[in-house]
């Protein structure tokens, strides 16, 4: 018995689901599961898919300061995001790992689908490293990068990269479980243990089972990284060394 023209057209219309953002298609595939003529859905999912591709236009030219230590671990860093769920980069102040790794995550695609959210602990702290990265990537804040902190958004439909504070997250959380909004998480600083980066690092650990395309960084001071990776089932740890200057001792007579 052939299929009837509707469950052929919804079958087609499911096909085309994976390649929009994972809001849209969690969205778009609610409405597919419900009864009546699925033709009515086609100009969502043709604008859904005129979306995502705005997105993956708007991702910019990457380029590694030669300066940086982080830039020697490039390769490393990419191929162990790209082969592991989460990753743990530990790395001295001046390494470069905060305003590297988002760009690293941008090079394996991510970012289109969802947001790479990147956390710090401070406000301050987010909207500088916002506006470094922008400049790095020869783009104006809130365009394909972007950040949040409590009163303030410069966050755009074609915004790929996300800073923002772990309290952002941690109120995101409230309203969105699965966190569909993000492909890949940067919780920075993680060393820190606030109560708040504690409990982003619970949650994402259950969270993983349930949203297996979820990519998570965490970064952390070379103190006891390996704490973490046991924490996420020996997830792998790569070590960046830090920038030295010399320093020059004079004494007074």
């Amino acid at each position: 018995m052939a299929p009837s023209p509707g469950v052929s057209e919804r079958d087609r219309l499911r096909e085309r689901l994976p390649g929009l953002t994972l809001r849209d298609e969690h969205r778009l595939r609610r409405l597919l599961d419900r009864p009546g003529d699925p033709a009515g859905l086609v100009p969502e999912i043709e604008a859904a898919e005129q979306r995502v591709a705005a997105r993956r236009a708007a991702v910019p030219e990457i380029r590694y300061p030669d300066e940086l230590p982080i830039t020697a671990r490039v390769e490393d860093i990419r191929t162990a995001i790209r082969d592991h769920p989460v990753v743990i980069v530990a790395g001295e102040t001046g390494s470069g790992k905060t305003t590297q790794l988002p760009k690293i995550c941008l090079e394996l695609g991510r970012g289109v689908r969802g947001l790479i959210g990147h956390t710090q602990p401070r406000r301050l702290a987010a909207r500088t490293v916002a506006e470094r990265i922008a400049q790095e990537v020869g783009q104006r804040l809130g365009d394909s990068v972007g950040y949040q902190v409590r009163f303030t958004a410069q966050v755009g439909e074609r915004t790929l990269v996300k800073l923002m504070t772990d309290g952002i997250l941690l109120a995101e959380i409230g309203q969105d479980r699965m966190l569909r909004r993000y492909d890949t998480l940067i919780i920075d600083e993680a060393h820190e243990r606030s109560l708040n980066i504690d409990f982003i690092l619970g949650y994402v650990r259950q969270l993983l089972p349930r949203r297996p395309d979820l990519k998570v960084v965490i970064t952390s001071a070379t103190i006891d990284p390996d704490r973490f990776s046991r924490h996420f089932d020996n997830a792998p740890v790569i070590e960046v060394s830090g920038r030295t200057y010399p320093v020059e001792l004079r004494y007074r007579p």
